[in-house]
């Protein structure tokens, strides 16, 4: 009878530990720990200028707070601007200082605005101003949940709309820009009726959140246990949310798409499969102007900073369609 109970309370420790982990999952999905200020963000804050570019710090009406990157009119590059612009020089590219549109920069999971710090430097330089906004659930943004552009679809436009007034400058051009969960953010901001995007650009995305998920467990912990996982973590983010994951879909906005659009994928992603952003790309209309993008060798936290030149060829397409 002693060994009863003490298997028996072996496996109430499993099952407690078991749920325990899915509702830290639940709860993490729908609020990730915030990732803070880095040194290497207030280093750059301290010195703009040093990188070629302005910062701003501006808050939207809802709450949203955004940094607006502009390149420095005396046409100072900083280093990686330079580099970037060597990589263009076959293109007839605008002279340095001189904005011909406007981006809008949508971070992911776990990230901040002040990450694309560096990404704003290069596109400023090839003659964008660059807007960078925190997204619900991270950053200093006040809302404490995200749903994977379900209910923040309209604040990259906000985003745009409010800093073009606060600022004066001209809406258009403009462009957006997302990465992995702001790529799912952007699909359904660029799905909105009169949306005011004239290109979109996906890094690392999905097409349905809940397939890449349950591939991502089960690769780790096997296909049956990745299941049962999935669906009770499931159930922890809807009690968090009101929403289940099974809702947290970028194939079908991706399907009403009615802009150029260019979609990037590493190859060796390990939190998005490849397949998964494959299929977000098959999901856009036939007839769409679209590229793929695969990144060799990329996983999904190092696929801005491989050989291959993504910020190249992302500066490029927004050149070409940012007009």
């Amino acid at each position: 009878m002693p060994r009863l109970r003490r298997t028996m309370f072996f496996i109430s420790l499993l099952l407690l530990g078991f749920a325990g982990a899915c509702w830290w999952a639940g709860n993490e999905i729908a609020s990730p720990a915030r990732r803070a200020l880095q040194d290497y963000h207030r280093e750059f804050l301290a010195a703009p200028a040093a990188h070629g570019v302005s910062v701003k710090p501006f808050t939207l009406s809802d709450g949203t707070p955004c940094l607006m990157m502009e390149p420095l009119p005396d046409g100072r590059l900083g280093p990686r601007g330079d580099k970037l612009r060597e990589q263009l020089q076959d293109m007839a590219l605008p002279p340095p200082g001189q904005m011909i549109g406007t981006l809008v920069l949508v971070h992911g999971r776990k990230g901040r605005k002040e990450d694309y710090l560096l990404i704003g430097e290069r596109l400023c330089a090839a003659g964008f101003r660059c807007l960078l906004p925190d997204m619900p659930a991270h950053g200093e943004h006040p809302v404490t949940t995200t749903t994977f552009g379900l209910r923040e679809a309209e604040i990259p436009g906000r985003v745009l709309a409010e800093a073009s007034s606060r600022f004066g400058f001209a809406a258009q051009p403009a462009g957006l820009l997302g990465m992995s969960m702001g790529g799912a953010v952007s699909v359904h901001a660029a799905a909105l009726a009169n949306h005011p995007w004239k290109t979109l650009v996906i890094l690392s995305s999905f097409d349905r959140l809940e397939t890449a998920i349950e591939k991502n467990v089960s690769d780790r912990i096997g296909a049956t246990l990745g299941s049962v996982w999935q669906h009770a973590a499931g159930w922890f983010y809807e009690w968090k949310t009101g929403v289940s994951l099974s809702q947290i879909r970028s194939d079908l906005p991706a399907g009403k798409l009615n802009l150029p659009t260019m979609i990037a994928h590493g190859t060796m992603d390990r939190v998005i499969p490849l397949e998964s952003g494959r299929r977000l790309f098959d999901a856009l209309p036939k007839n769409l102007e679209k590229k793929w993008v695969e990144v060799p060798g990329a996983d999904h936290h190092n696929v801005l900073i491989t050989e291959f030149p993504i910020y190249a060829t992302t500066a490029r397409w927004m050149l070409e369609h940012v007009k």
